[in-house]
C-alpha cells in the first residue's frame, strides 16, 4: 500500500480561510481584540516572572480606532509586540499559534496557560474577511529590536520592512473592502464590541478619528461578577449585573452562582427570570464565554437544553473550541460540565424548598414551566428534584405529590383540572364532598401528566371530568328508568350520545359530562403536535343526576308535553357541555334562543 503526505496549494488556501474560517463576518473584531488582549497577558506574565520590568505606571489597554475617511479600522495594543523573526513565524506560517508557542516556551513557569485566549493561530486571518489589505506595525518588548511593518493584500505575497512605530506593542490596520463598509459605521462597530468584548480581561477603548472622539471610559468590564466568589457578591450586585447584561427591568427571582475548579474550571451565574406569561419561558439566554471572550448564545452542546429557558453567563476556559471558536467539539468535558450544571441547579431548588418553602411556593408559578420541561428532558434532573415538585390545588394551597395522596386518600390517583373557570361546576362538587384536585392548566402540562404517570410508581392522573360517577356518586339507589331517559335524550339532542343515570351526591346539578381520560389525552397530544385529531372520538358520556328535580320532571312530561321535554333535554345537555368546553358559535346562538324560549314558557305559567 502506497503512503504519502497531504499537500496544500498555497494559492488556494487563503481564499478558503477568508471565506469559510468563520460563520459570522463580524467575528473578525473579536479575534483581533482577543489577540491584543493575549499580547498584553503575555507581557504581564513575563513581568510576573521577572523577565520584564513594566514600570509602576504602565496602563495596559487595547484601542479600536475607526477612520471612516480612510476606510480603515485599527486595533492597537501595548503588549508584548513581535520581532521580525516572530512576524515571519506567527503571521506568515498559517495556523502556527503564537500563544501555543509562548506557553510551550515558558511552561515550567507558566502553569496551564489558560489565561491566554488564542491557541490555533488562525484568528488573525479573520481580518481578510473584511479587508482588501492588512497592515501590521509592531515593536517587540525586547531591547535593541527594530520595529516591523508587514503588509498583505490577501494573496500569497506580502511585503515586510521597517516600521515607523516607536513604542512597544502592535497595531493591525484593516483597509475595509467594498462589501464590508457596514463596519465603518461607529454605531455598528460599538455594537460588535459590546457583543463580543464586554468582559474581556484588558481595558478596551474606542476612538472615532473622523469625529476626533475618544471614549473616556473603557467599553468593557474586566472583572465580571462571575469571577468573584459567591460570598463576595451582594444581592444588589447580582441584580445590577442581570439588568445590565440582559436589559431586563424586572428583578430576577433568584440565581445560582457556579464556581468550580476541578476537574474542570467553570464559573458563571444562572438567573431565574420573572415571567409575565407562560410563552416567555422559551425566551431564555445563556451566554457562553471562554476566558471572558463571548463565544455564543445558547449552545446546546455545553448547556443542558432545558437550562436555556434561564438567563445567565457561563465561562469555561477548559472548553474545547473548533478553529472558529463558534462551534463546539464533542469531548468528555462537555458531558461533565452539563451534569455539573444540572446538579447545581437541582441542589439550589431543593435547598430553597427545604429551607424556605413559603418563598419557594411564591416562585412556583414562574419557575414551574422550567422545572416541568427540565424534568421531562433530563431524567437525572427529575430524580434530583422530584420531591420538590409542587402542585397548586383547587383550594389555593401547594402540595407535593406525596402530600396530595396522603391528604386525599384517593388510592394512588390524582384528580386535576385544566381550566379552572370552565370546570368550575366540577370543582364546586368536589369541594362540597371535601375533595380537592390539582391545577394543571398550561400547555406543557399535557405531556407533563403522561410523564409523571410513567415515573411516579403507579400514580394515575385523571382530569376532574373523567370520573364523575366514581367520585361524586351518592349512596342511594337509582329509581328512574335509565333506558327511557337515554332514548329521550338521544332523540331530543339528535346525537347518538352515551347516557348514564346516576344518583349524584349534589341535587343541584342536572347533568355532567364524563370523558374518557385516555382518548382525550391522545386527542390533545395530537393537536399539540399539529397532527390530525379527527380520528380520535370525544368518547363523552352524559351523566344524568337522578337526584335532580328537573331530570325527574322529564319522565312526567315526556308524553304530555313532548316539545317542552325536548327543549329541557337539549338545555340540560348543553349546560353539561359548557362545564368542560366552550360551545361553538352555532351552539351558543341556539343555546341563547332556547334559554329565551324557556323563560317565555315560565312566564306563561
Amino acid at each position: 500500500m502506497e503512503k504519502g503526505n497531504l499537500s496544500i496549494n498555497s494559492e488556494n488556501i487563503l481564499p478558503i480561510i477568508k471565506k469559510w474560517l468563520y460563520s459570522d463576518t463580524d467575528i473578525f473584531l473579536r479575534e483581533l481584540v482577543s489577540n491584543g488582549c493575549d499580547a498584553i497577558s503575555k507581557l504581564k506574565k513575563l513581568s510576573s516572572m521577572g523577565k520584564f520590568d513594566a514600570g509602576e505606571k504602565e496602563e495596559y489597554k487595547v484601542i479600536v480606532r475607526l477612520n471612516e475617511e480612510k476606510n480603515t479600522i485599527e486595533i492597537e495594543d501595548n503588549g508584548i509586540g513581535m520581532t521580525g523573526e516572530e512576524v515571519k513565524k506567527f503571521i506568515t506560517e498559517i495556523a502556527f499559534s503564537g500563544a501555543t508557542d509562548f506557553i510551550t516556551k515558558y511552561q515550567d513557569q507558566f502553569g496551564d496557560g489558560n489565561e491566554i485566549i488564542g491557541h490555533f493561530g488562525l484568528g488573525f486571518y479573520s481580518a481578510f474577511m473584511v479587508s482588501d489589505k492588512v497592515q501590521i506595525d509592531t515593536k517587540s518588548y525586547l531591547p535593541d529590536t527594530e520595529s516591523v511593518k508587514w503588509v498583505c493584500d490577501g494573496g500569497i505575497e506580502y511585503e515586510m520592512g521597517e516600521s515607523e512605530r516607536l513604542n512597544r506593542g502592535t497595531t493591525i490596520t484593516l483597509y475595509i473592502n467594498e462589501d464590508s463598509k457596514e463596519f465603518l459605521n461607529p454605531y455598528k462597530l460599538k455594537e460588535i464590541l459590546a457583543k463580543y468584548c464586554s468582559f474581556m480581561p484588558v481595558e478596551i477603548y474606542f476612538e472615532d478619528m473622523s469625529k476626533d472622539m475618544q471614549e473616556e471610559k473603557p467599553i468593557n468590564e474586566t472583572t465580571p461578577l462571575w469571577l468573584k466568589k459567591p460570598s463576595e457578591c451582594s444581592d444588589e450586585e447580582y441584580k445590577a449585573f442581570y439588568h445590565k447584561v440582559f436589559t431586563d427591568f424586572n428583578d430576577p427571582l433568584f440565581w445560582i452562582h457556579l464556581n468550580m475548579d476541578y476537574p474542570f474550571r467553570l464559573k458563571g451565574i444562572l438567573y431565574f427570570p420573572k415571567l409575565k406569561h407562560e410563552l416567555e419561558s422559551i425566551e431564555g439566554q445563556v451566554k457562553l464565554y471562554n476566558n471572558q471572550v463571548f463565544i455564543a448564545d445558547n449552545l446546546k452542546e455545553v448547556i443542558p437544553e432545558f437550562l436555556l429557558l434561564l438567563k445567565g453567563t457561563i465561562d469555561c476556559p477548559d472548553l474545547p473550541l473548533n478553529v472558529s471558536r463558534s462551534f463546539l467539539q464533542n469531548d468528555g468535558y462537555v458531558n461533565k460540565m452539563s451534569k455539573y450544571i444540572t446538579k447545581k441547579v437541582a441542589d439550589k431548588l431543593n435547598s430553597i424548598f427545604k429551607k424556605d418553602r413559603d418563598e419557594y411556593e411564591k416562585y412556583w408559578e414562574d419557575i414551574s414551566p422550567f422545572i416541568k420541561y427540565g424534568s421531562m428532558r433530563e431524567k437525572d434532573f427529575y430524580e434530583k428534584v422530584k420531591d420538590s415538585l409542587l402542585f397548586k390545588t383547587t383550594k389555593g394551597n401547594y402540595v407535593t405529590l406525596k402530600e396530595y395522596l396522603e391528604e386525599s386518600k384517593t388510592e394512588n390517583k390524582v384528580y386535576y383540572v385544566s381550566d379552572v373557570k370552565q370546570q368550575a361546576q366540577y370543582i364546586k362538587m368536589f369541594d362540597e364532598q371535601g375533595l380537592q384536585a390539582v391545577v394543571l392548566d398550561s400547555k406543557i402540562d399535557v405531556p407533563y401528566v403522561s410523564f409523571l404517570e410513567a415515573y411516579s410508581d403507579g400514580v394515575k392522573f385523571e382530569r376532574i371530568d373523567s370520573a364523575v360517577s366514581d367520585v361524586l356518586k351518592g349512596s342511594g339507589e337509582v329509581c328512574l328508568d335509565a333506558k327511557e331517559l337515554e332514548s329521550l335524550f338521544k332523540e331530543a339532542v339528535g346525537k347518538d350520545i352515551n347516557v348514564k343515570v346516576e344518583a349524584l351526591k349534589s341535587s343541584d346539578v342536572s347533568a355532567m359530562i364524563e370523558l374518557s381520560e385516555q382518548s382525550r389525552r391522545m386527542k390533545e397530544m395530537s393537536m399539540m403536535y399539529g397532527m390530525d385529531s379527527s380520528s380520535f372520538s370525544d368518547d363523552e358520556t352524559i351523566i344524568l343526576n337522578a337526584n335532580n328535580n328537573v331530570v325527574k320532571l322529564l319522565l312526567d312530561i315526556k308524553d304530555s308535553k313532548k316539545e317542552e321535554a325536548d327543549i329541557i333535554c337539549k338545555q340540560i345537555y348543553y349546560l353539561a357541555i359548557m362545564s368542560h368546553k366552550p360551545l361553538s358559535q352555532d351552539e351558543m346562538t341556539e343555546f341563547i334562543s332556547r334559554s329565551n324560549k324557556i323563560m317565555e314558557l315560565l312566564a306563561e305559567k
